[in-house]
């Protein structure tokens, strides 16, 4: 739940109040007086008696909003006439539409693009199945694909309640990459299945972005996916994540002047995010790194993990993780670490835990929307401190890196996506932000800067071309 009124829970409310008297200036003390703030007060109709007045206010959840609108209801002369949702209102038949990009005015029009013109596009493309990508959408086609398990925070909500999500993601495909995406909610939460349907739907597509799948299902269903296709398969949770979390620390290591490869970083968070984030974090030079998750210091000799499969995430990251042996809670071990980075729940750390680190501490908290450690109170003691909340500076945004991502490798025509393309994406990303911009409280660009997605997707366009994985090298 937001803390202070945010845009999120916003909504209109229109009303008539007497043309004179008092009633008019009362509206705006009575939000103000509620906690919440008003956006904006039009008067929409107008007459001799009565004013039709639409105000536009935030609040911060949406029992705050109810709470505003019965204060308003008990302003004398004021009467209620509707009160909209300004969130719903923009879901209302939902977010995205497909729209021909050749008008069809006559017969001429109809026939070239449908039949009988169409057959010999066809007939080229089954002469050459690499034709697809230059004579169809699916050259700058992408399929958001989820199961509804692991929804925002939400958890598993199934996939008719995963749409709205997965709609928003591909309008900022398109937003910020130009990107014709697609969500498809998939009513199977059966790993074979979900392989299957991919595998068999994944001609009509350049890429692959799977999002809000479950933890450890998600590792297995991509892990299968790379292997039976020849299209990049991207699970944005993991890897979306990953880039910027290393992009926003190659920053923040800039900032306290220290190394990655001599810095200390634990993490508290073991789930599909946590592992890809450490992942990246040791390829890209970190050696002295330590997990912790629900049950403490991820070990080799945890009892949990003794006879743990070799092939299982945990027992993973106890191989190679840890090199120190250190062995107890998150709390022991965040002492003297020099970066923190949260990708778990709420209120795991506290203001003594962030003043125990090493000087020049980082912070990195992300868990949503509320962090592991409050970020106005880490503050006090670390050097820089970022969370996933838009509210705070420094947010880590996967949207920052998924449509540029997926343009590199779109134009790149790459059957892939590896290491090596995303921690280019990270470099691309970090690089953003000029010497000259660089503090504490701007290690990371805002989304709408608009030199962050043409910057990732260069990166990554080269580092597919020069790996050999793209179609036309």
């Amino acid at each position: 739940m937001a803390t202070a009124p945010s845009v999120s829970y916003s909504i209109t409310v229109r009303l008539e109040v007497p043309a004179s008297g008092s009633a008019v200036s009362q509206l705006t003390h009575a939000v103000e007086s509620s906690g919440g703030a008003v956006h904006g007060l039009d008067v929409t109709a107008s007459g001799h008696e009565k004013l039709r007045i639409d105000v536009t206010i935030a609040a911060s959840s949406t029992e705050h909003a109810a709470e505003i609108v019965q204060k308003l209801r008990g302003i004398d002369g004021v009467e209620v006439d509707k009160v909209s949702d300004r969130t719903f209102l923009m879901h209302i038949g939902g977010k995205i539409e497909m729209q021909s990009k050749h008008p069809i005015r006559n017969r001429d029009d109809l026939s070239m693009v449908y039949t009988p013109g169409v057959a010999r596009v066809c007939m080229a493309i089954a002469a050459n199945p690499e034709d697809a990508r230059r004579l169809t959408i699916k050259r700058n086609s992408v399929a958001v694909v989820t199961d509804g398990s692991a929804v925002l925070g939400l958890g598993n909500i199934g996939p008719k309640a995963a749409l709205p999500v997965m709609e928003g993601k591909a309008a900022l495909f398109k937003r910020f990459a130009g990107i014709d995406a697609w969500p498809l909610c998939l009513d199977t939460q059966d790993i074979d299945e979900i392989v299957a349907i991919v595998k068999a739907i994944a001609p009509g597509f350049a890429g692959i972005n799977l999002e809000d799948i479950s933890a450890p299902r998600c590792f297995e269903i991509e892990a299968r996916l790379r292997e039976a296709l020849d299209i990049p398969v991207f699970h944005d949770d993991q890897h979306g994540t990953a880039i910027v979390v290393l992009a926003a620390l190659t920053n923040a290591l800039r900032v306290v002047e220290k190394q990655i490869s001599d810095v200390r970083v634990v993490m508290s968070g073991a789930g599909a995010a946590g592992t890809a984030i450490l992942k990246l974090l040791l390829a890209a030079g970190v050696k002295h790194a330590v997990v912790a998750d629900i049950h403490g210091v991820v070990a080799a000799d945890r009892k949990d993990l003794v006879d743990a499969a070799p092939e299982s995430p945990l027992r993973w990251i106890a191989d190679n993780t840890n090199p120190e042996g250190i062995t107890g809670t998150l709390k022991e071990a965040v002492r003297g670490a020099d970066v923190f980075i949260g990708v778990s729940a709420p209120n795991v750390l506290n203001g003594d835990d962030v003043a125990a680190m090493a000087d020049g501490a980082i912070v990195f908290a992300l868990a949503n929307p509320d962090p592991e450690v409050e970020p106005v109170v880490a503050r006090e003691t670390a050097a820089v401190v970022a969370t996933g909340r838009s509210d705070f500076p420094n947010q880590i945004n996967n949207v920052l890196v998924f449509p540029g991502v997926f343009r590199g490798l779109l134009d790149a025509q790459s059957r892939t996506v590896n290491t090596e393309m995303m921690l280019a994406a990270a470099r691309a990303l970090a690089g953003v932000v000029g010497d000259d911009e660089l503090n504490p409280n701007y290690i990371i660009p805002s989304v709408f800067n608009d030199k962050v997605h043409g910057a990732v997707a260069g990166a990554v366009r080269d580092a597919a071309k020069a790996q050999g994985a793209s179609i036309t090298v």
